[in-house]
Formats: C-alpha cells, sequence, structure tokens
C-alpha cells in the first residue's frame, strides 16, 4: 500500500495532506509518519488549501476517497458543504439539515470524528447561542479559520 503526504505552512500551523492510493485518506493537522513520501497527488490538495488561506477557494474540488464512517456521521459530514464560506450554523441546523431533527448532540459527535477537517468545514459549526463550541484540532484554529473566511468574504466583494 502505498501512502503519500504533503506539508503546508497554513495560518493555524502546519498541515500535513496524508494520502493513500493517490485518493484523499485524512486532512488534518498532524505528523507525518516515517515511510510515507511526498507525492504529486498530494500536492494538488496543497494547492487548494494555499488558495483557500489566501481566500481565492471557497469550496474544495478536489476528489474525495468515500468517507468511512456510519450512515448518520456521512451524512452530517456531508451535510456541512451547505455552509456558505464566511457563514457559520448551529448543530441543531446540522443535524436537520442532515434529516436529524433533534439529534444536534449526536451532530457534535460525528463532528468530532470529521475526516477531512476544512475541506469538509466542521469549523463552521457554532452553538445556537452564537459561541464557537468544540473543535477537536483546536478552539483556537476554529476562531482563526471563521475570522479568515470572514475577512476574506467581506473584502471580496
Amino acid at each position: 500500500m502505498s501512502f503519500y503526504y504533503d506539508r503546508f505552512e497554513s495560518p493555524v500551523g502546519p498541515l500535513y495532506l496524508l494520502m493513500k492510493y493517490d485518493q484523499l485518506a485524512r486532512v488534518s493537522i498532524l505528523l507525518a509518519p516515517s515511510g510515507f513520501r511526498q507525492g504529486k497527488a498530494a500536492r494538488a490538495l496543497t494547492d487548494e488549501f494555499r488558495k483557500y488561506f489566501e481566500g481565492a477557494l471557497d469550496a474544495f474540488t478536489y476528489p474525495l476517497a468515500p468517507l468511512d464512517g456510519t450512515a448518520f456521521e456521512r451524512g452530517i459530514w456531508l451535510a456541512l458543504r451547505e455552509i456558505p464560506y464566511g457563514q457559520t450554523r448551529s448543530y441543531k441546523w446540522l443535524a436537520a439539515r442532515a434529516g436529524h431533527p433533534g439529534a444536534a448532540r449526536a451532530a457534535g459527535r460525528a463532528l468530532a470524528k470529521n475526516p477531512l477537517p476544512i475541506v469538509l468545514p466542521c469549523h463552521r459549526v457554532i452553538e445556537s447561542d452564537g459561541s464557537l463550541g468544540g473543535y477537536s484540532p483546536e478552539l483556537a484554529i476554529k476562531r482563526r479559520l471563521l475570522e479568515a473566511e470572514y475577512y476574506h468574504s467581506i473584502h471580496s466583494r
């Protein structure tokens, strides 16, 4: 089995894009395991991240591998793509959008398992009262991502 990675210095810290079989397996802030090689396919996704952090890309287009997880989790993760760049939605909204009204807490647990943070923008989900809620990489990163998206969305008009 071949694994590839590319490292990208982002405004929220280094991102290691880990891929297998030239399909995205996981995007996260992680340490690249030894034995992985940098690859051309990973660099294509790195280019999308670079554009995203520059404010020139509001949705990722790189083809994603099928998502592992339960049907509920996959539904929650895919509903994240409906949250516009620079905007937020509540956990309650997300659960209802995925077809599970009343499952806001379960939606939050599914977000903690999101295999593609930033690509599937779980950082755009906040509490109903406007507070940030949680973010498995780090709450300060969620805040910085939201601030950057908001800044780029109002300055690109």
